[in-house]
């Protein structure tokens, strides 16, 4: 199916000989665990730095970083609007609990600098060129032809890794390993095989003295 996959966006995007790909959204028969797999840096900036003549657009980017910021999956992100952003953090019941479970993920200050520059077109905070929600499918194709514009679609890179990458920002940001577990539900051990693997050293140990900082003065 990976095979047919990458077939079939080649036939989406450069040759246009069909308008999507069927095989998006097709539930595979195991369930592999990608929660150390992530986005890094560099391979976030080949993305939005797209190709000279196919640039990425510009919705794309925002919902890239929005993703890498929150942490939310793709199907809460899609229906996340600007009434749920309070003063102090997003409050947002969970799709795939059914609402039973609130995701509450802090305002810190990379993730306001997102949402500032974010236009607010519609309701819903993301929206495609035509300032209308998103679909599904419909961002599924567009993401898909950004990474094959942008050079990455080899790399096995999928949108969903992109909640490793939030843990990375949560832990910089000053999270703990804690929070961070209940934010993404994930277990501790997951997290923190992550920020060993990905977080550098000497920022991890800055995150370090300034949570011992926090709990030694009470805040």
């Amino acid at each position: 199916m990976q095979v047919l996959s990458r077939v079939l966006s080649y036939a989406v995007d450069p040759l246009g000989k069909v308008a999507g790909n069927p095989c998006e959204g097709i539930k595979r028969l195991y369930s592999g665990d990608r929660s150390e797999i992530i986005w890094t840096d560099s391979d976030l900036k080949r993305l939005k730095d797209g190709a000279t003549k196919k640039p990425c657009p510009e919705s794309i980017k925002n919902a890239v970083d929005l993703a890498a910021h929150t942490g939310l999956r793709l199907s809460d992100l899609l229906r996340l609007s600007w009434s749920h952003v309070g003063e102090d953090a997003i409050t947002l019941a969970s799709g795939k609990s059914r609402g039973l479970r609130e995701a509450i993920i802090p305002l810190y200050d990379d993730l306001r600098a997102v949402l500032a520059r974010i236009p607010k077109r519609s309701p819903t905070i993301l929206t495609n060129s035509r300032g209308r929600p998103w679909r599904s499918s419909g961002f599924g194709t567009a993401f898909n032809r950004a990474k094959i514009a942008a050079g990455i679609n080899d790399r096995g890179l999928h949108f969903h890794d992109l909640r490793g990458t939030a843990a990375t920002k949560f832990y910089i940001a000053g999270l703990s390993i804690r929070v961070i577990a209940e934010i993404l539900s994930w277990s501790e051990d997951q997290v923190e095989r992550i920020i060993r693997r990905y977080v550098a050293r000497s920022a991890a140990t800055r995150a370090l003295i300034r949570q011992l900082n926090e709990a030694r003065n009470g805040t």
